[in-house]
């Protein structure tokens, strides 16, 4: 038995932030400035009191609405979230239980951003592989909107908030529908995108933070998610066009026997300088971040949908889906395309 996707569906939430509201709270840059650096028209924006489960539990009643499955089915929960509702209890089980999703479900987070939905299919191939599981839902949820500072435009222009989910499926076939998988860690980047502050080790003071300005102008405090933009990119650069070429080895395919390549969706700029440095032709080249933004581990699932419903995907495509991003975590596996995605 093997994982294979029956269907994705996903959530954003109703606040929606344009590039021309940016551009009026930030003059010094323009609309087309900002459009042209990330590609993105519009982040929609998580509600205050709005968390990552309440999208997720959307995508979910979506996905159910549909006829793809339901509640009772499921048997195994898997979310990938870097913004839970609580410390504890995992935010997973919360969403069984509010979803009606049996008891004998078994259901887990995962701590990852834009390489979680990759690292989720792996789980989801083992666990079903393995006999462990034959229904499972692969959510991804994030609220970063959450830790960003309203007056740092580094990352307002980027990133919003979405959830999705993902039902893998157990399929009876002679070759697997996910995989070969390639994975990587480097620890030593983490400072580069982080929250110094809130967890265990720098926990959150009861002082109002000291607001901080950076030489571009962005303000943020101790609370609030920094980036180090020059060195993400360098990273990017550096480690997706490897683990490509890994993936090609492990999975003894070329580029040419790639269909679509659907990368995290971090930004329009960053992507098209991937895909002219690894000669990718545009049509074979997925964007989908325009009306979203940075969805962090939703970027994936969100695209492949669009994909989808633009006629790209087809049975028998090979598709190279590729994570990259905090950490620094990064993963990519081949996915064939079996059945159309509800």
């Amino acid at each position: 038995m093997h994982a294979t996707i029956a269907a994705i569906e996903y959530h954003l939430p109703e606040t929606a932030v344009s590039t021309a509201d940016l551009a009026a709270q930030f003059p010094e840059w323009s609309a087309v400035k900002i459009d042209a650096k990330t590609g993105i028209r519009c982040r929609r924006i998580a509600a205050e009191g709005e968390c990552s489960s309440d999208l997720a539990a959307e995508a979910c009643r979506k996905l159910f609405a549909s006829g793809a499955c339901e509640p009772a089915s499921i048997d195994y929960v898997l979310l990938c979230t870097q913004s839970p509702d609580y410390f504890l209890p995992t935010t997973a089980c919360l969403l069984q239980d509010r979803l009606g999703i049996p008891t004998s479900a078994g259901a887990l987070d995962f701590n990852l951003g834009c390489s979680g939905y990759v690292y989720g299919l792996g789980l989801a191939e083992g666990l079903i592989s393995t006999g462990q599981a034959s229904n499972v839902l692969l959510i991804t949820a994030e609220t970063y909107s959450k830790f960003i500072h309203p007056k740092d435009k580094s990352v307002r222009t980027i990133f919003g908030d979405a959830a999705a989910v993902t039902l893998l499926k157990a399929v009876e076939s002679p070759a697997p529908f996910l995989g070969p998988f390639v994975y990587g860690t480097d620890g030593s980047g983490g400072p580069n995108l982080m929250v110094p502050t809130g967890g265990m080790r720098r926990p959150r003071s009861r002082e109002v933070p000291a607001l901080m300005a950076d030489q571009s102008g962005n303000f943020r405090t101790e609370d609030n998610l920094y980036m180090n933009g020059g060195e993400i990119f360098t990273f990017t650069i550096d480690i997706v066009p490897r683990c490509a070429r890994q993936l090609f080895e492990k999975s003894r395919l070329t580029e040419t026997d790639i269909d679509l390549f659907v990368f995290h969706q971090a930004n329009q700029y960053m992507l098209e300088h991937l895909r002219k440095r690894m000669k990718i032709p545009p049509e074979k080249f997925m964007l989908a971040m325009a009306d979203c933004g940075n969805t962090v581990s939703s970027t994936i699932p969100i695209a492949l949908k669009h994909a989808q419903a633009a006629g790209r995907l087809f049975n028998g495509a090979r598709i190279m889906l590729m994570g990259f991003g905090v950490g620094y975590s990064w993963g990519a596996t081949i996915l064939r395309w079996d059945s159309p995605v509800g």
